[in-house]
């Protein structure tokens, strides 16, 4: 264990060597889905992708996102205990940065940016949310009038 809660050496040979690979994030309910499969006519995916209600409903949605591929014998996951600037800050973004790049070429930068900002994102909103005592959320205090 260190900083951030788990072993980043351990999630650093996941990122390296998983197939498929799902990153689960402490605030934000959408999840970072990573494919590193290939063939002639699809390239490695990286994508922002719901939250999956079973292991069942997780295959069944990849399926559907490549259909071209077989189901893979498992799909690797980790969960990111802090914020996005802190797996950014963590050196794990750039790891699955550079695994992508390596995969799919120089174009799969700009689509990690999308992704990461896409996440960023979700958590803005879901952080301003839980501030503003939105859906899901109640607040401890309240001003009195």
């Amino acid at each position: 264990m260190d900083d951030y809660g788990l072993d980043i050496n351990e999630v650093t040979k996941v990122i390296d060597n998983a197939d498929v690979l799902i990153v689960r994030f402490a605030i934000v309910d959408k999840r970072l889905l990573i494919d590193t499969r290939m063939s002639e006519q699809e390239g490695p995916l990286i994508a922002v992708v719901p939250r999956a209600g079973s292991v069942e409903e997780r295959f069944k949605a990849l399926k559907k996102l490549r259909p071209r591929f077989a189901l893979p014998e498992k799909i690797m996951s980790f969960m990111w205990p802090r914020h996005m600037e802190t797996f950014r800050n963590s050196g794990l973004w750039e790891r699955i940065q550079q695994r992508m790049i390596s995969l799919g070429g120089e174009a799969m930068a700009s689509r990690c940016n999308e992704v990461f900002q896409a996440l960023a994102q979700e958590e803005h909103t879901e952080v301003l949310s839980a501030i503003r005592g939105g859906e899901g959320y109640q607040s401890l205090w309240e001003r009195a009038d």
